[in-house]
């Protein structure tokens, strides 16, 4: 079975760093504890295009437990707009921290390198 990433953009304008850090780091245990439901990761993103969430989940399952309607309603009031999520099944990770390549979150062994292509 696949990992799933979500990407959650809010379309609203980005905002200095120091703001976003402020306003998001008191969430973060929210999304420590979705480590029992599936979450692997969760990066907050504040870019020219808005800000928002890349998360990996370990299914898209998992995710799709999680992304209900209630919650993009909840988030829609909080933020002030609604959420657009992209979904990508992501079945190859190179995980450059671990040392490790994955094929559907299980690490392989990989042949030796070849040009990058």
């Amino acid at each position: 079975m696949s990992q799933c990433i979500v990407i959650v953009q809010f379309d609203t304008p980005n905002a200095p760093a120091d703001q976003v850090i402020a306003r998001s780091l008191p969430n973060t245990p929210v999304y420590r504890n979705l480590g029992q439901r599936g979450l692997i990761r969760k990066d907050y993103v504040n870019g020219d295009n808005g800000v928002g969430g890349v998360y990996l989940w370990e299914s898209r399952k998992a995710a799709e437990a999680w992304f209900t309607e209630d919650l993009m309603a909840d988030l829609t009031k909080r933020i002030g707009v609604r959420p657009r999520l992209t979904w990508y099944d992501t079945h190859i990770t190179i995980d450059n921290i671990k040392g490790e390549t994955r094929v559907d979150g299980k690490a392989v062994t990989v042949p030796a390198p070849r040009a990058a292509e």
